[in-house]
Protein backbone atom coordinates (compact mmCIF):
# COMPACT_ATOMS: atom_id res chain seq x y z
CA UNK A 1 0.00 0.00 0.00
CA UNK A 2 1.59 3.74 -0.88
CA UNK A 3 0.67 6.47 0.36
CA UNK A 4 -0.87 9.43 -1.67
CA UNK A 5 2.79 10.80 -1.96
CA UNK A 6 3.72 7.91 -3.82
CA UNK A 7 3.64 8.10 -7.63
CA UNK A 8 0.36 6.30 -8.88
CA UNK A 9 1.73 5.50 -11.92
CA UNK A 10 4.96 3.61 -10.22
CA UNK A 11 2.97 2.13 -7.13
CA UNK A 12 0.36 0.55 -8.83
CA UNK A 13 0.58 -3.38 -8.64
CA UNK A 14 -2.13 -4.28 -10.77
CA UNK A 15 -3.73 -3.36 -13.81
CA UNK A 16 -7.25 -3.32 -14.93
CA UNK A 17 -8.70 -4.50 -17.93
CA UNK A 18 -11.76 -2.98 -19.78
CA UNK A 19 -13.81 -6.63 -19.76
CA UNK A 20 -11.58 -8.31 -22.28
CA UNK A 21 -11.28 -6.11 -25.38
CA UNK A 22 -10.12 -8.73 -27.63
CA UNK A 23 -13.68 -8.39 -27.87
CA UNK A 24 -14.36 -5.30 -28.08
CA UNK A 25 -17.21 -4.69 -29.95
CA UNK A 26 -19.08 -8.30 -29.00
CA UNK A 27 -21.03 -7.00 -26.50
CA UNK A 28 -23.12 -3.82 -25.72
CA UNK A 29 -22.22 -0.85 -23.34
CA UNK A 30 -24.97 2.34 -22.56
CA UNK A 31 -22.96 4.88 -23.72
CA UNK A 32 -22.07 7.82 -20.84
CA UNK A 33 -23.99 10.57 -22.74
CA UNK A 34 -23.16 13.89 -20.87
CA UNK A 35 -20.38 14.54 -18.57
CA UNK A 36 -21.24 14.26 -14.99
CA UNK A 37 -23.11 15.98 -12.61
CA UNK A 38 -20.29 17.38 -9.75
CA UNK A 39 -21.15 18.01 -6.32
CA UNK A 40 -20.84 20.87 -4.44
CA UNK A 41 -18.42 20.14 -1.43
CA UNK A 42 -21.00 20.05 1.69
CA UNK A 43 -19.63 21.67 4.80
CA UNK A 44 -17.71 18.54 5.96
CA UNK A 45 -15.42 18.50 2.78
CA UNK A 46 -14.50 22.14 3.37
CA UNK A 47 -11.46 23.21 4.83
CA UNK A 48 -12.32 23.98 8.21
CA UNK A 49 -11.39 28.00 9.03
CA UNK A 50 -8.78 29.04 10.62
CA UNK A 51 -8.81 29.02 14.36
CA UNK A 52 -8.00 32.34 16.28
CA UNK A 53 -4.43 30.39 17.46
CA UNK A 54 -3.90 29.21 13.93
CA UNK A 55 -4.50 32.57 12.24
CA UNK A 56 -1.95 34.44 14.60
CA UNK A 57 0.49 31.48 13.05
CA UNK A 58 3.32 33.12 10.88
CA UNK A 59 3.32 32.05 6.97
CA UNK A 60 6.05 29.58 7.64
CA UNK A 61 4.75 28.54 10.82
CA UNK A 62 1.50 27.65 8.71
CA UNK A 63 3.47 26.42 6.09
CA UNK A 64 5.31 23.98 8.97
CA UNK A 65 2.11 22.99 10.78
CA UNK A 66 0.24 22.54 7.11
CA UNK A 67 3.44 19.72 6.43
CA UNK A 68 2.92 18.13 9.53
CA UNK A 69 -0.82 17.66 8.81
CA UNK A 70 0.09 16.34 5.70
CA UNK A 71 2.41 13.74 7.21
CA UNK A 72 -0.08 12.70 9.38
CA UNK A 73 -2.20 12.21 6.43
CA UNK A 74 -0.30 9.98 4.75
CA UNK A 75 0.38 7.70 7.79
CA UNK A 76 -3.65 7.76 8.13
CA UNK A 77 -3.97 6.54 4.56
CA UNK A 78 -1.29 3.87 4.79
CA UNK A 79 -3.71 2.64 7.70
CA UNK A 80 -6.58 2.68 5.63
CA UNK A 81 -8.18 5.17 7.45
CA UNK A 82 -9.10 7.41 4.73
CA UNK A 83 -11.66 9.19 6.21
CA UNK A 84 -9.24 10.39 9.19
CA UNK A 85 -6.45 11.19 5.86
CA UNK A 86 -9.38 12.82 4.07
CA UNK A 87 -9.64 15.57 7.46
CA UNK A 88 -6.14 15.78 7.76
CA UNK A 89 -5.35 16.51 4.40
CA UNK A 90 -8.06 19.10 5.02
CA UNK A 91 -6.93 20.91 7.62
CA UNK A 92 -3.46 21.40 5.64
CA UNK A 93 -5.32 22.99 3.07
CA UNK A 94 -7.20 25.52 5.43
CA UNK A 95 -3.78 26.40 6.71
CA UNK A 96 -2.16 27.06 3.32
CA UNK A 97 -4.70 26.31 -0.16
CA UNK A 98 -1.98 27.19 -2.40
CA UNK A 99 0.02 23.93 -2.01
CA UNK A 100 -1.36 21.32 -4.90
CA UNK A 101 -0.11 18.30 -3.08
CA UNK A 102 -2.38 18.82 -0.13
CA UNK A 103 -5.57 18.90 -2.87
CA UNK A 104 -4.57 15.90 -4.88
CA UNK A 105 -3.90 13.91 -1.66
CA UNK A 106 -6.93 14.37 -0.19
CA UNK A 107 -8.61 13.57 -3.91
CA UNK A 108 -6.61 10.18 -3.26
CA UNK A 109 -8.67 9.26 -0.19
CA UNK A 110 -12.06 10.23 -1.85
CA UNK A 111 -11.28 7.80 -4.94
CA UNK A 112 -11.21 5.12 -2.06
CA UNK A 113 -13.82 6.62 -0.35
CA UNK A 114 -15.72 6.76 -4.19
CA UNK A 115 -16.23 10.22 -3.55
CA UNK A 116 -15.17 10.44 -7.31
CA UNK A 117 -16.97 14.10 -8.21
CA UNK A 118 -15.52 15.13 -5.40
CA UNK A 119 -11.77 13.73 -6.15
CA UNK A 120 -12.49 15.29 -9.37
CA UNK A 121 -13.00 18.99 -7.75
CA UNK A 122 -9.73 18.53 -5.63
CA UNK A 123 -7.32 17.23 -8.74
CA UNK A 124 -9.33 19.91 -11.29
CA UNK A 125 -7.98 22.65 -7.69
CA UNK A 126 -4.67 20.92 -8.05
CA UNK A 127 -4.15 20.88 -11.68
CA UNK A 128 -4.95 24.71 -11.32
CA UNK A 129 -2.53 25.16 -8.75
CA UNK A 130 0.67 23.02 -10.81
CA UNK A 131 -0.33 22.43 -14.52
CA UNK A 132 2.62 20.16 -14.83
CA UNK A 133 1.54 17.94 -11.66
CA UNK A 134 1.08 14.79 -13.34
CA UNK A 135 -0.45 12.81 -10.44
CA UNK A 136 -3.36 15.39 -10.60
CA UNK A 137 -4.30 14.10 -13.94
CA UNK A 138 -3.78 11.04 -13.27
CA UNK A 139 -6.44 11.13 -10.05
CA UNK A 140 -8.38 13.19 -12.13
CA UNK A 141 -8.51 10.13 -14.60
CA UNK A 142 -8.98 7.66 -12.56
CA UNK A 143 -12.32 9.40 -10.61
CA UNK A 144 -13.76 9.78 -14.51
CA UNK A 145 -13.19 6.33 -15.34
CA UNK A 146 -14.55 5.16 -11.90
CA UNK A 147 -17.80 7.13 -13.22
CA UNK A 148 -17.24 5.47 -16.63
CA UNK A 149 -16.50 8.40 -18.18
CA UNK A 150 -13.49 7.44 -20.63
CA UNK A 151 -14.13 10.25 -22.81
CA UNK A 152 -12.88 12.92 -20.14
CA UNK A 153 -10.53 10.86 -18.38
CA UNK A 154 -8.63 10.63 -21.64
CA UNK A 155 -7.21 13.66 -21.98
CA UNK A 156 -5.94 13.82 -19.11
CA UNK A 157 -3.95 10.38 -18.98
CA UNK A 158 -2.58 11.86 -22.54
CA UNK A 159 -1.33 14.89 -20.80
CA UNK A 160 0.12 12.38 -17.69
CA UNK A 161 1.91 10.54 -21.35
CA UNK A 162 3.04 14.30 -22.08
CA UNK A 163 4.54 14.41 -18.46
CA UNK A 164 6.24 11.41 -18.45
CA UNK A 165 7.19 9.78 -21.66
CA UNK A 166 9.12 7.04 -20.51
CA UNK A 167 6.30 5.44 -18.36
CA UNK A 168 5.60 2.54 -20.20
CA UNK A 169 2.27 1.65 -17.93
CA UNK A 170 0.54 5.41 -18.62
CA UNK A 171 1.14 4.12 -22.33
CA UNK A 172 -0.47 0.70 -21.60
CA UNK A 173 -3.07 2.54 -19.86
CA UNK A 174 -3.91 5.28 -22.50
CA UNK A 175 -4.34 2.69 -25.32
CA UNK A 176 -6.79 0.89 -22.61
CA UNK A 177 -8.94 3.76 -22.34
CA UNK A 178 -8.87 4.65 -25.80
CA UNK A 179 -10.25 1.23 -26.59
CA UNK A 180 -13.04 1.20 -24.23
CA UNK A 181 -14.32 4.80 -25.75
CA UNK A 182 -14.21 3.23 -29.00
CA UNK A 183 -16.12 0.86 -27.52
CA UNK A 184 -18.58 2.68 -26.35
CA UNK A 185 -18.86 5.11 -29.53
CA UNK A 186 -19.21 2.29 -31.63
CA UNK A 187 -21.87 0.12 -29.62
CA UNK A 188 -24.18 3.62 -29.48
CA UNK A 189 -23.72 3.46 -33.46
CA UNK A 190 -24.69 0.09 -34.37
CA UNK A 191 -28.65 -0.82 -35.07
CA UNK A 192 -29.89 -2.90 -32.09
CA UNK A 193 -30.88 -6.43 -34.05
CA UNK A 194 -33.56 -8.30 -33.26
CA UNK A 195 -33.35 -11.80 -32.50
CA UNK A 196 -33.60 -13.93 -29.42
CA UNK A 197 -31.73 -13.09 -26.27
CA UNK A 198 -28.55 -14.53 -24.80
CA UNK A 199 -30.77 -16.63 -22.01
CA UNK A 200 -32.95 -17.54 -25.24
CA UNK A 201 -30.35 -19.03 -27.29
CA UNK A 202 -28.68 -21.17 -23.88
CA UNK A 203 -32.10 -22.18 -22.93
CA UNK A 204 -32.46 -23.35 -26.40
CA UNK A 205 -29.09 -25.14 -26.29
CA UNK A 206 -29.87 -26.94 -23.06
CA UNK A 207 -32.68 -28.24 -25.02
CA UNK A 208 -31.47 -29.50 -28.00
CA UNK A 209 -28.60 -30.68 -25.45
CA UNK A 210 -25.75 -29.89 -27.74
CA UNK A 211 -22.51 -30.39 -27.10
CA UNK A 212 -21.15 -27.30 -25.94
CA UNK A 213 -23.03 -27.81 -23.07
CA UNK A 214 -22.22 -31.57 -22.39
CA UNK A 215 -20.18 -31.74 -18.83
CA UNK A 216 -16.56 -33.19 -19.22
CA UNK A 217 -15.63 -36.72 -18.66
CA UNK A 218 -14.49 -37.25 -15.26
CA UNK A 219 -16.22 -34.56 -13.49
CA UNK A 220 -16.44 -34.92 -9.96
CA UNK A 221 -18.35 -32.52 -8.49
CA UNK A 222 -21.92 -31.11 -7.46
CA UNK A 223 -24.61 -32.43 -10.27
CA UNK A 224 -27.83 -31.42 -11.03
CA UNK A 225 -30.34 -33.69 -11.30
CA UNK A 226 -31.44 -33.53 -15.53
CA UNK A 227 -33.45 -35.69 -18.09
CA UNK A 228 -36.75 -35.17 -19.11
CA UNK A 229 -38.85 -35.84 -16.30
CA UNK A 230 -37.76 -32.50 -15.15
CA UNK A 231 -41.16 -30.68 -17.38
CA UNK A 232 -42.88 -27.68 -16.19
CA UNK A 233 -45.92 -28.49 -13.97
CA UNK A 234 -44.37 -31.40 -13.01
CA UNK A 235 -41.87 -30.42 -10.19
CA UNK A 236 -42.15 -26.99 -9.02
CA UNK A 237 -38.29 -26.74 -8.57
CA UNK A 238 -38.11 -27.30 -12.67
CA UNK A 239 -37.66 -24.57 -15.38
CA UNK A 240 -38.31 -26.44 -18.03
CA UNK A 241 -38.32 -29.67 -20.09
CA UNK A 242 -34.95 -31.14 -19.77
CA UNK A 243 -33.45 -28.46 -17.83
CA UNK A 244 -33.32 -30.53 -14.17
CA UNK A 245 -34.01 -29.93 -11.08
CA UNK A 246 -32.11 -28.15 -7.66
CA UNK A 247 -32.23 -29.41 -4.06
CA UNK A 248 -29.99 -29.18 -0.69
CA UNK A 249 -27.28 -31.44 -1.60
CA UNK A 250 -26.46 -29.79 -4.85
CA UNK A 251 -26.27 -26.39 -3.20
CA UNK A 252 -24.17 -27.72 -0.10
CA UNK A 253 -21.68 -29.79 -2.52
CA UNK A 254 -21.41 -26.62 -4.94
CA UNK A 255 -20.23 -24.21 -1.91
CA UNK A 256 -17.74 -26.94 -0.67
CA UNK A 257 -16.94 -27.50 -4.07
CA UNK A 258 -16.20 -23.41 -4.85
CA UNK A 259 -14.31 -22.97 -1.59
CA UNK A 260 -11.71 -25.51 -2.79
CA UNK A 261 -11.18 -23.12 -5.62
CA UNK A 262 -13.02 -25.49 -8.69
CA UNK A 263 -15.38 -24.39 -11.08
CA UNK A 264 -18.88 -25.43 -12.43
CA UNK A 265 -20.02 -26.80 -16.24
CA UNK A 266 -21.22 -24.34 -18.07
CA UNK A 267 -23.95 -26.34 -18.47
CA UNK A 268 -24.87 -25.93 -14.54
CA UNK A 269 -24.31 -22.38 -14.49
CA UNK A 270 -26.81 -22.14 -16.97
CA UNK A 271 -29.44 -23.89 -15.46
CA UNK A 272 -28.84 -21.90 -12.08
CA UNK A 273 -29.49 -18.98 -13.93
CA UNK A 274 -32.62 -19.67 -16.29
CA UNK A 275 -33.92 -21.66 -12.59
CA UNK A 276 -33.48 -18.10 -11.02
CA UNK A 277 -34.70 -16.08 -13.64
CA UNK A 278 -37.56 -18.02 -14.19
CA UNK A 279 -38.47 -16.92 -10.84
CA UNK A 280 -37.40 -13.16 -11.10
CA UNK A 281 -39.29 -13.02 -14.13
CA UNK A 282 -42.57 -14.02 -11.90
CA UNK A 283 -41.86 -10.68 -9.79
CA UNK A 284 -42.78 -7.07 -10.16
CA UNK A 285 -40.35 -4.48 -9.79
CA UNK A 286 -41.27 -4.41 -6.13
CA UNK A 287 -41.55 -7.32 -4.41
CA UNK A 288 -44.02 -7.74 -1.56
CA UNK A 289 -43.14 -10.08 1.05
CA UNK A 290 -44.93 -10.29 4.76
CA UNK A 291 -42.95 -11.68 7.88
CA UNK A 292 -44.94 -15.08 8.87
CA UNK A 293 -45.87 -15.28 12.47
CA UNK A 294 -42.93 -16.75 13.91
CA UNK A 295 -40.16 -15.78 11.85
CA UNK A 296 -37.72 -13.17 10.31
CA UNK A 297 -35.93 -12.11 7.37
CA UNK A 298 -32.48 -11.11 6.96
CA UNK A 299 -31.89 -7.81 4.63
CA UNK A 300 -27.80 -8.20 3.67
CA UNK A 301 -26.70 -5.54 1.72
CA UNK A 302 -23.36 -5.26 -1.09
CA UNK A 303 -21.24 -8.51 -0.98
CA UNK A 304 -19.22 -7.64 -4.32
CA UNK A 305 -17.13 -11.29 -4.84
CA UNK A 306 -16.20 -11.32 -1.40
CA UNK A 307 -17.64 -15.19 -1.56
CA UNK A 308 -15.83 -16.29 1.73
CA UNK A 309 -16.77 -13.36 3.19
CA UNK A 310 -20.42 -14.50 2.27
CA UNK A 311 -20.07 -17.92 3.49
CA UNK A 312 -19.07 -16.59 7.05
CA UNK A 313 -22.21 -14.08 6.82
CA UNK A 314 -24.75 -17.17 5.94
CA UNK A 315 -23.23 -18.85 8.86
CA UNK A 316 -24.86 -16.35 10.93
CA UNK A 317 -27.97 -15.70 9.35
CA UNK A 318 -28.64 -19.44 8.11
CA UNK A 319 -29.12 -20.07 4.80
CA UNK A 320 -32.79 -19.44 3.39
CA UNK A 321 -35.42 -22.11 4.43
CA UNK A 322 -39.57 -22.60 4.18
CA UNK A 323 -39.15 -20.96 7.19
CA UNK A 324 -36.15 -18.19 6.48
CA UNK A 325 -35.79 -15.50 4.63
CA UNK A 326 -33.05 -13.78 2.80
CA UNK A 327 -32.86 -10.39 1.16
CA UNK A 328 -29.85 -9.50 -0.82
CA UNK A 329 -30.06 -5.94 -1.31
CA UNK A 330 -27.62 -5.95 -4.87
CA UNK A 331 -23.55 -5.36 -5.80
CA UNK A 332 -23.34 -9.08 -5.14
CA UNK A 333 -20.85 -8.70 -8.47
CA UNK A 334 -17.64 -6.42 -9.09
CA UNK A 335 -14.98 -5.33 -7.42
CA UNK A 336 -14.21 -8.79 -5.46
CA UNK A 337 -13.00 -11.91 -7.49
CA UNK A 338 -14.90 -14.61 -6.62
CA UNK A 339 -18.07 -12.62 -8.17
CA UNK A 340 -19.23 -15.71 -9.75
CA UNK A 341 -19.35 -17.65 -7.34
CA UNK A 342 -20.85 -15.18 -5.23
CA UNK A 343 -23.94 -14.69 -7.86
CA UNK A 344 -24.55 -18.16 -8.74
CA UNK A 345 -24.69 -19.13 -4.86
CA UNK A 346 -27.43 -16.31 -4.63
CA UNK A 347 -29.26 -17.60 -7.78
CA UNK A 348 -29.17 -21.51 -6.38
CA UNK A 349 -30.88 -20.41 -3.28
CA UNK A 350 -33.49 -18.32 -5.33
CA UNK A 351 -34.13 -21.41 -7.20
CA UNK A 352 -34.68 -23.89 -4.59
CA UNK A 353 -36.59 -21.06 -2.52
CA UNK A 354 -37.99 -18.58 -4.67
CA UNK A 355 -40.66 -17.30 -2.19
CA UNK A 356 -37.95 -17.11 0.94
CA UNK A 357 -34.93 -15.69 -0.82
CA UNK A 358 -34.88 -12.27 -2.72
CA UNK A 359 -32.43 -10.55 -5.22
CA UNK A 360 -32.55 -6.69 -5.62
CA UNK A 361 -30.72 -5.22 -8.64
CA UNK A 362 -27.93 -3.19 -7.56
CA UNK A 363 -25.86 -0.52 -9.23
CA UNK A 364 -23.23 -3.47 -10.25
CA UNK A 365 -25.93 -5.68 -11.63
CA UNK A 366 -25.78 -3.68 -14.70
CA UNK A 367 -23.50 -3.85 -18.02
CA UNK A 368 -21.62 -0.95 -17.74
CA UNK A 369 -20.47 -1.01 -14.48
CA UNK A 370 -19.46 -5.09 -14.76
CA UNK A 371 -17.72 -4.09 -18.01
CA UNK A 372 -15.23 -1.66 -15.92
CA UNK A 373 -15.02 -3.33 -12.32
CA UNK A 374 -14.42 -6.86 -13.00
CA UNK A 375 -17.21 -9.29 -13.27
CA UNK A 376 -17.57 -9.07 -17.13
CA UNK A 377 -13.45 -10.16 -17.09
CA UNK A 378 -13.93 -12.75 -14.49
CA UNK A 379 -17.01 -14.45 -15.85
CA UNK A 380 -14.71 -15.13 -19.53
CA UNK A 381 -11.96 -16.52 -17.58
CA UNK A 382 -13.97 -18.90 -15.38
CA UNK A 383 -16.84 -19.53 -18.60
CA UNK A 384 -16.98 -17.66 -21.58
CA UNK A 385 -18.29 -14.91 -23.53
CA UNK A 386 -22.00 -16.05 -23.66
CA UNK A 387 -21.95 -17.19 -20.24
CA UNK A 388 -21.39 -13.40 -19.29
CA UNK A 389 -24.09 -12.26 -22.20
CA UNK A 390 -26.28 -14.85 -19.55
CA UNK A 391 -25.70 -13.17 -16.57
CA UNK A 392 -26.16 -9.82 -18.10
CA UNK A 393 -29.95 -11.09 -19.53
CA UNK A 394 -30.52 -12.26 -15.57
CA UNK A 395 -29.59 -8.95 -14.28
CA UNK A 396 -32.03 -7.40 -16.38
CA UNK A 397 -34.88 -9.51 -15.03
CA UNK A 398 -34.29 -8.71 -11.01
CA UNK A 399 -36.39 -6.54 -9.04
CA UNK A 400 -35.59 -3.14 -7.90
CA UNK A 401 -36.80 -3.28 -4.26
CA UNK A 402 -38.46 -5.63 -1.90
CA UNK A 403 -41.60 -4.17 0.45
CA UNK A 404 -41.36 -5.61 3.84
CA UNK A 405 -44.47 -5.75 5.84
CA UNK A 406 -44.83 -7.44 9.20
CA UNK A 407 -47.80 -9.29 10.39
CA UNK A 408 -48.45 -8.63 13.42
CA UNK A 409 -48.75 -4.38 15.02
CA UNK A 410 -45.72 -3.39 16.36
CA UNK A 411 -44.35 -3.47 19.92
CA UNK A 412 -44.62 0.14 21.59
CA UNK A 413 -41.75 2.17 21.21
CA UNK A 414 -41.42 2.71 24.95
CA UNK A 415 -40.64 -1.14 25.36
CA UNK A 416 -37.69 -1.14 22.87
CA UNK A 417 -34.13 -0.49 24.06
CA UNK A 418 -33.18 3.42 25.28
CA UNK A 419 -30.55 3.16 22.31
CA UNK A 420 -33.39 2.73 19.17
CA UNK A 421 -33.57 5.19 16.32
CA UNK A 422 -36.55 7.79 16.40
CA UNK A 423 -37.96 5.82 13.27
CA UNK A 424 -38.22 2.96 15.34
CA UNK A 425 -39.43 4.22 18.78
CA UNK A 426 -41.65 6.56 17.06
CA UNK A 427 -42.53 5.04 14.01
CA UNK A 428 -44.80 6.19 10.66
CA UNK A 429 -46.96 2.82 10.42
CA UNK A 430 -49.31 1.45 7.70
CA UNK A 431 -52.71 0.70 8.36
CA UNK A 432 -53.97 -1.11 11.65
CA UNK A 433 -50.48 -0.39 13.24
CA UNK A 434 -48.45 -1.91 11.54
CA UNK A 435 -44.60 -1.50 10.29
CA UNK A 436 -43.13 -1.85 6.98
CA UNK A 437 -39.87 -1.10 5.01
CA UNK A 438 -38.84 -0.22 1.72
CA UNK A 439 -35.76 -2.19 0.78
CA UNK A 440 -33.57 -0.54 -2.46
CA UNK A 441 -29.85 -0.82 -3.01
CA UNK A 442 -29.45 3.03 -3.58
CA UNK A 443 -31.73 5.59 -2.15
CA UNK A 444 -34.91 7.81 -2.98
CA UNK A 445 -35.69 10.04 -5.47
CA UNK A 446 -34.68 13.48 -7.20
CA UNK A 447 -38.78 14.49 -7.70
CA UNK A 448 -41.30 14.63 -4.77
CA UNK A 449 -44.26 12.63 -4.56
CA UNK A 450 -42.85 9.44 -5.93
CA UNK A 451 -45.88 6.78 -4.33
CA UNK A 452 -45.08 3.02 -4.61
CA UNK A 453 -47.61 2.41 -7.70
CA UNK A 454 -45.61 4.83 -9.30
CA UNK A 455 -42.09 2.50 -8.80
CA UNK A 456 -44.25 -0.37 -9.85
CA UNK A 457 -45.62 1.15 -13.02
CA UNK A 458 -41.67 1.40 -13.60
CA UNK A 459 -40.82 -1.18 -16.62
CA UNK A 460 -37.41 -2.61 -15.83
CA UNK A 461 -36.64 -4.06 -19.02
CA UNK A 462 -37.24 -0.87 -21.01
CA UNK A 463 -34.23 -0.27 -23.07
CA UNK A 464 -32.64 -3.25 -23.02
CA UNK A 465 -32.89 -3.03 -19.17
CA UNK A 466 -29.82 -0.95 -19.29
CA UNK A 467 -30.71 1.48 -16.11
CA UNK A 468 -31.48 5.19 -17.84
CA UNK A 469 -29.00 8.17 -16.51
CA UNK A 470 -32.29 10.09 -14.66
CA UNK A 471 -35.44 8.81 -13.61
CA UNK A 472 -36.88 6.88 -11.05
CA UNK A 473 -34.92 3.32 -11.59
CA UNK A 474 -31.63 5.55 -11.81
CA UNK A 475 -32.02 7.11 -8.26
CA UNK A 476 -32.99 3.83 -6.35
CA UNK A 477 -30.17 2.30 -7.60
CA UNK A 478 -27.39 5.13 -7.41
CA UNK A 479 -28.80 7.76 -4.89
CA UNK A 480 -27.76 8.75 -1.61
CA UNK A 481 -28.17 10.06 2.13
CA UNK A 482 -26.81 13.12 3.02
CA UNK A 483 -26.98 15.35 6.33
CA UNK A 484 -28.34 18.83 4.64
CA UNK A 485 -31.65 18.80 4.23
CA UNK A 486 -33.02 18.96 0.52
CA UNK A 487 -31.01 17.33 -2.78
CA UNK A 488 -28.00 18.08 -4.20
CA UNK A 489 -25.36 16.20 -6.07
CA UNK A 490 -23.58 13.19 -5.23
CA UNK A 491 -20.28 12.89 -3.79
CA UNK A 492 -20.02 10.00 -5.83
CA UNK A 493 -20.27 12.32 -9.13
CA UNK A 494 -23.38 10.25 -10.18
CA UNK A 495 -26.83 10.69 -8.83
CA UNK A 496 -28.12 13.16 -5.90
CA UNK A 497 -28.06 12.93 -2.51
CA UNK A 498 -31.03 13.28 -0.60
CA UNK A 499 -31.45 14.77 3.00
CA UNK A 500 -33.68 14.13 6.28
CA UNK A 501 -36.36 16.28 5.28
CA UNK A 502 -36.84 14.06 1.80
CA UNK A 503 -36.72 10.91 3.34
CA UNK A 504 -39.42 11.90 5.97
CA UNK A 505 -41.70 13.47 3.28
CA UNK A 506 -41.14 10.10 1.08
CA UNK A 507 -41.82 7.89 4.41
CA UNK A 508 -44.76 9.63 5.54
CA UNK A 509 -46.52 10.27 2.11
CA UNK A 510 -45.69 6.18 1.60
CA UNK A 511 -46.27 4.72 4.73
CA UNK A 512 -42.98 3.44 5.22
CA UNK A 513 -41.43 2.78 8.90
CA UNK A 514 -37.58 3.11 7.50
CA UNK A 515 -36.09 1.95 4.21
CA UNK A 516 -33.35 -0.21 4.23
CA UNK A 517 -30.64 0.67 1.91
CA UNK A 518 -26.57 -0.56 0.69
CA UNK A 519 -24.69 1.04 -1.72
CA UNK A 520 -21.73 3.12 0.54
CA UNK A 521 -19.59 1.50 3.01
CA UNK A 522 -20.31 1.98 6.64
CA UNK A 523 -17.20 1.64 8.85
CA UNK A 524 -19.56 -0.58 11.49
CA UNK A 525 -21.17 -2.17 8.77
CA UNK A 526 -24.31 -0.49 9.16
CA UNK A 527 -25.91 3.66 9.90
CA UNK A 528 -28.85 4.69 10.88
CA UNK A 529 -29.27 7.93 9.70
CA UNK A 530 -32.25 10.86 8.98
CA UNK A 531 -32.93 9.97 12.35
CA UNK A 532 -33.49 6.03 11.72
CA UNK A 533 -35.49 6.69 8.91
CA UNK A 534 -32.99 5.62 6.34
CA UNK A 535 -31.24 2.79 7.78
CA UNK A 536 -27.63 1.55 5.42
CA UNK A 537 -26.29 -1.97 5.67
CA UNK A 538 -23.10 -2.62 4.17
CA UNK A 539 -21.99 -6.64 4.07
CA UNK A 540 -18.23 -7.02 2.50
CA UNK A 541 -16.05 -6.44 5.53
CA UNK A 542 -12.62 -5.44 4.70
CA UNK A 543 -14.45 -3.93 1.43
CA UNK A 544 -11.43 -4.30 -1.08
CA UNK A 545 -8.66 -6.14 1.02
CA UNK A 546 -8.11 -2.71 2.19
CA UNK A 547 -11.04 -0.84 4.10
CA UNK A 548 -10.74 -2.21 7.92
CA UNK A 549 -14.71 -1.95 7.81
CA UNK A 550 -17.12 -4.63 9.52
CA UNK A 551 -19.75 -6.10 7.43
CA UNK A 552 -23.30 -6.39 8.82
CA UNK A 553 -27.30 -7.92 8.03
CA UNK A 554 -30.59 -6.26 9.59
CA UNK A 555 -32.79 -9.07 11.19
CA UNK A 556 -36.65 -7.49 10.61
CA UNK A 557 -39.62 -9.65 12.55
CA UNK A 558 -42.78 -10.00 12.88
CA UNK A 559 -43.40 -7.05 14.14
CA UNK A 560 -40.87 -5.25 12.88
CA UNK A 561 -38.77 -5.04 14.94
CA UNK A 562 -35.16 -4.99 13.50
CA UNK A 563 -31.56 -5.38 14.66
CA UNK A 564 -28.70 -5.14 13.41
CA UNK A 565 -25.72 -7.92 14.08
CA UNK A 566 -22.04 -7.42 12.49
CA UNK A 567 -18.89 -9.69 11.55
CA UNK A 568 -15.82 -9.10 10.59
CA UNK A 569 -13.63 -10.41 7.43
CA UNK A 570 -12.53 -14.10 6.96
CA UNK A 571 -9.29 -15.12 5.48
CA UNK A 572 -9.59 -15.73 1.99
CA UNK A 573 -7.32 -17.64 -1.24
CA UNK A 574 -4.20 -15.15 -1.89
CA UNK A 575 -6.06 -13.45 -4.49
CA UNK A 576 -6.07 -9.33 -5.29
CA UNK A 577 -9.57 -7.49 -5.60
CA UNK A 578 -10.14 -7.60 -9.29
CA UNK A 579 -8.03 -10.15 -10.21
CA UNK A 580 -9.46 -11.13 -13.47
CA UNK A 581 -9.78 -7.54 -14.74
CA UNK A 582 -6.44 -6.23 -13.07
CA UNK A 583 -5.18 -8.94 -16.74
CA UNK A 584 -5.01 -5.56 -18.91
CA UNK A 585 -3.57 -2.32 -19.79
CA UNK A 586 -5.29 -0.35 -17.00
CA UNK A 587 -2.47 -0.38 -14.46
CA UNK A 588 -3.86 0.65 -11.18
CA UNK A 589 -6.74 3.01 -12.38
CA UNK A 590 -9.46 1.94 -10.24
CA UNK A 591 -9.58 1.43 -6.30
Amino acid sequence: MSSPEASDTEAASSTLSIGGEEQSTSTSIPSTSSSPILPSATSSDLPPSPTSKTAQLSPSERSGAASKLKDEGNQLFLKHDYEGAKVAFGKAIALDPSVPQFWSNRAACELKLEQHGLAIEDATKAICLDASFAKAYYRRASAFLSILDPKSALPDLRRVAQLEPNNKTIRGQVDATTKLLRRQQFEKAIVKQDGPKAWQRALETLRENLPTVHVEEGYEGPKLKEGPFAKEGDDPNAVGPFLGAIDQDFIDKMIEWFKDGKRLPMRYAWQIMLGAQREFLKEGTIVDYTVPEGQTIDVIGDTHGQYYDLLNLLSKTGRPSNTHALLFNGDAVDRGSWSCEVVLTILAYKWLYPKTCFFNRGNHETHDMNTVYGFEAECKAKFNEMTYKVFTDVFVSLPLATLITASKPAIPGSELPSGSSKAQREPILFDGGIKRFFVVHGGLFAQDGVTLDNIRAVNRFAAGGQPPNSGIMHDMLWADPCAANGRAPSKRGVGYGFGPDISKAWCTLNKITAVFRSHEVRQAGYDEEHEGLICTVFSAPNYCDQGANEGAFARVDERGTYVFHKYTAVPHPNLPPMYYSNQGGMRGMLS
